[in-house]
């Protein structure tokens, strides 16, 4: 089928959970948006009929366009001509088939030329556009760069930069990293002062690792405190390409998403707008873009997972080894399986994430023209609770199993996934920087621990207990043990005192509650779509599996074996 939204039917079954409803109903300002322009929707029906038809042209394009594209784009790869950014042929000619369909700036309000949507649409174009080509979905994805100017630039700048996107087809960039700033930002350098005369910021320093760096429209992290050596002295900055201040010295030759231009700026004396309030550059404004950015890995990590999975499945329908084909034999089926099982799961989890995440940011739109209700003001403040420790949940979870997911489908491809004549030879290579960029999967470990620390995830657990129905007993039995026994780990873990314990635990407490939860979202979805049904058998089966070795190494771990790690090498 030549469209990438009708070929999967868990977008529509995703546009129709409960909660969408509210969040739609929020965002559209109980339909008074239809007063002002004639595209608004009417109704709840009429929206939902809008999205649907704006992923369909997306996954249209992603069929007849971007997938065709993808390998021609891996080969050329972008350049740089004349101090600029050259995007590949193919690059180029995804972009303009987006431009033109008026789908840039898809969840900025209408007010500056976008279509106000929820995240939850947009979220699904990327993940389409990520299983078409991942490395363009980069350059897609940074239109997340606007809804922070969105939420935390000044009316004037929301009206000068928001509508170039829709109106001129703008790109955008996150320019954070530098050569000794990783992922520690707080050490960032590049320097940020002002100008008495002109009345005007200048950036000078140099960036590294710069996705799309050469965009029409960056976020830049600076320091503008001078003095300073920690995250109190950042302050972020817009930097319009049109000024032409900044030296595109380098571009990086990469393993994989070669049509995104990875490049090293050098900043010179460029003219800059302050964005919101000095001084909170990190330790509010990148993060809130991060998470974005996050989502955006999640969701990319999906799109590839998806890409490689149906790779997979055709390539094992059409190769025969001693009399049959190769899908027909245990050890195949068998992993083929485990992906389909598991990309239901990560969606799934992507999908809540989203969810909760639509509601924070609708609501906190909201207070700026209105005083909430006290209902509203809590559910507010517990889904931005929720939605910060799945961010980074759903990023770490999604990242880590599209590599598993890439990594067996080539090896179903056995030998000739190996060579470039099979497109699964650039998705695994396209897959192993989700696991590090947008922060890597051990630092996702380091945000989500708050949610096992916090009891968010068991509180979340016993939420979704709850609404299990009656048919799901036998499945919800399982899940409850798990939680038991994932509390009590969590409990042993949590009293020991030595130093670096939980730390040195962290990312398999994460992995079990992810597990837990995942096993519980797929047990909702088959209760509103009986589709899900093995998904959800089959998964709690891997996850309990999974949980159990983790929570034995956990209880027979002695503590004092952490210091032979630390001196082993």
């Amino acid at each position: 089928m030549d469209n990438f939204f009708n070929d999967t039917p868990d977008y529509k079954f995703h546009l129709s959970h409960p909660l969408v409803k509210k969040i739609i109903k929020l965002k559209e300002n109980n339909f008074k948006e239809a007063e002002e322009y004639d595209f608004a929707p009417l109704n709840h029906d009429d929206a939902i009929d809008s999205y649907e038809k704006v992923l369909e042209v997306v996954g249209e394009i992603c069929a007849l366009t971007i997938a065709p594209n993808a390998e021609s784009v891996d080969k050329e790869g972008p350049k740089i001509v004349n101090n600029e950014v050259v995007y590949a042929k193919g690059t180029t000619e995804n972009y303009k088939a987006l431009y033109d369909a008026g789908l840039i700036g898809m969840s900025f309000p209408r007010k500056y030329a976008g279509l106000n949507f929820p995240l939850i649409p947009y979220v699904m174009a990327g993940e389409m556009i990520a299983r078409a080509d991942a490395g363009f979905a980069n350059i897609w994805g940074l239109q997340d760069c606007g809804e922070t100017i969105y939420e935390y630039g000044s009316e004037e700048q929301k009206e000068k930069y928001l509508p170039r996107f829709n109106k001129e087809g703008a790109t955008a960039a996150m320019v954070l990293t530098e050569p000794d700033a990783g992922s520690d930002l707080q050490v960032v350098n590049l320097k940020a002062t002002y100008d008495e005369t002109k009345k005007v910021w200048l950036l000078n320093g140099v960036k590294r690792f710069i996705t799309n760096g050469d965009a029409d429209i960056s976020l830049v992290l600076a320091r503008s405190l001078e003095g300073t050596v920690d995250a109190r002295g950042l302050s972020m900055f817009i930097y319009d390409r049109k000024h032409k201040a900044v030296e595109v010295r380098h571009l990086e030759d990469k393993l994989g998403i070669k049509g995104s231009p990875t490049l090293e700026l050098v900043f010179k004396n460029a003219p800059a707008e302050l964005v919101g309030t000095e001084r909170f550059g990190l330790i509010k404004y990148v993060m809130s873009l991060m998470n974005s950015a996050r989502l955006g890995v999640g969701a990319q990590s999906v799109g590839i997972a998806d890409a490689a999975y149906r790779e997979a499945i055709k390539y094992a329908k059409e190769r025969a080894q001693f009399g049959k084909e190769i899908i027909k034999f245990p050890a195949v089926y068998e992993m083929l399986t485990n992906m389909k099982v598991r990309i239901d799961a990560m969606r799934s989890l992507l999908y809540e994430t989203i969810r909760y995440v639509d509601l924070s940011k609708i609501y906190e739109d909201e207070k700026k023209k209105r005083k909430l209700e006290n209902e509203e003001l809590i559910e507010m403040r517990l889904s931005l609770k929720i939605a910060n420790v799945l961010t980074p949940l759903i990023k770490m979870i999604s990242s880590e199993a599209c590599n598993v997911i890439a990594y067996e489908s080539l090896q179903i491809h056995g030998g000739t996934g190996f060579m470039k004549d099979f497109p699964i030879e650039r998705i695994y290579r396209d897959a192993r920087i989700t696991s590090i960029y947008e922060g890597t999967t051990q630092l996702q470990v380091v945000a989500a621990i708050r949610g096992v620390t916090t009891g968010i995830y068991t509180g979340q657990m016993r939420y979704y207990d709850k609404q299990v129905a009656e048919k799901n007993v036998a499945l919800q039995k399982i899940l409850q043990e798990m939680t038991q026994e994932y509390n009590e780990i969590v409990a042993k873990v949590s009293e020991n005192k030595t130093e670096d314990y939980l730390t040195f635990h962290a990312g398999r407490l994460v992995e079990m509650a992810g597990n837990i939860i995942m096993g519980y979202l797929l047990i909702l979805d088959s209760q509103r779509d009986e589709r899900f049904e093995m998904s959800a058998k089959l998964f709690i089966d891997l996850a309990r599996a999974e949980n159990s070795e983790k929570f034995t190494y956990i209880n027979k771990f002695d503590p004092a074996r952490i210091e032979w790690y630390k001196n082993f090498s």
